[in-house]
């Protein structure tokens, strides 16, 4: 359990290297933003259209009586949004990777040299187009497991008295793991650690992953937060694969002060 502890801790020097590094946080914000604005784009057009969307896919209800067909594709929409709404959160932190590839690969390197006894960095020799399209795909492959966890769990919600306790407990620590393992992959991807080493890294450390992660989750369910914590994120996943590896960290890997000259 001490791994939680220890988890929780990275979230926080993350976010604490990046109010002493301003003009990296600046930078780190930008791509937060961009998926924001879209992601806000993409559920306001579900809650105006989703309920047209549900009586399409559900003609054979159209001559149900009253209430039973109102009540039906109500539940149905709900359904919807709220499957829209947790694809959101399970997405919004690959997505805005992907978006903000140069961005967070510069952060996540800056954030390394901090906390390396020798002020250096891993760097990776591949171009960008490379490093994108591993990204892209990789983050694709996490999606198709979470999202296969987001329908079980689902399936599990209807089970009296489990589905309204025990499973929502269980789906933010899936949405932690899933989240740690999308932010600690810009430091481990650029170590040469591929998809598949990554996450037996995680499994071998659950709780840590679930300590760095899963607050972290919670807290994006609050609207604008996540754009604000995102690059103190991918700070502390930096340092928590550090961890992983068995990296030495100088300190606590948030002492350096930033240069002023920085540029993305």
């Amino acid at each position: 359990m001490r791994d939680l502890g220890v988890g929780f801790g990275y979230l926080l020097k993350g976010q604490r290297w990046a109010a002493r590094h301003r003009r990296s946080y600046g930078f780190g914000l930008l791509p937060g933003l961009i998926t924001l604005v879209l992601y806000t784009a993409a559920l306001v057009a579900l809650a105006l259209w989703g309920e047209d969307a549900v009586g399409w896919a559900t003609p054979f209800a159209d001559d149900w009586s009253s209430p039973w067909q109102g009540l039906f594709r109500g539940f149905l929409t709900a359904v919807l949004f709220a499957l829209g709404l947790l694809l959101a959160v399970l997405t919004f932190t690959a997505v805005t990777l992907l978006v903000g590839q140069p961005f967070y690969e510069s952060l996540s390197e800056r954030a390394d040299a901090d906390a390396s006894p020798d002020g250096t960095a891993p760097r990776s020799d591949l171009p960008l187009w490379r490093e994108l399209w591993i990204s892209a795909r990789d983050s694709l492959r996490v999606l198709v497991r979470a999202g296969l966890w987001g329908v079980l769990l689902f399936a599990l919600g209807f089970l009296p008295f489990v589905g309204q306790t025990a499973v929502p407990v269980i789906g933010f620590f899936v949405t932690g793991f899933f989240l740690t393992e999308e932010l600690a992959a810009v430091a481990l991807q650029r170590r040469g650690v591929d998809l598949r080493a990554r996450l037996t890294l995680l499994r071998s450390r659950k709780t840590l992953a679930w300590g760095f992660g899963t607050p972290l989750g919670l807290a994006f369910l609050v609207p604008f937060v996540a754009v604000f914590l995102m690059p103190g994120a991918v700070a502390g996943a930096t340092l928590l694969a550090r961890d992983l590896l068995g990296e030495e960290t100088a300190g606590d890997g948030t002492d350096e002060p930033e240069e002023e000259n920085a540029t993305p």
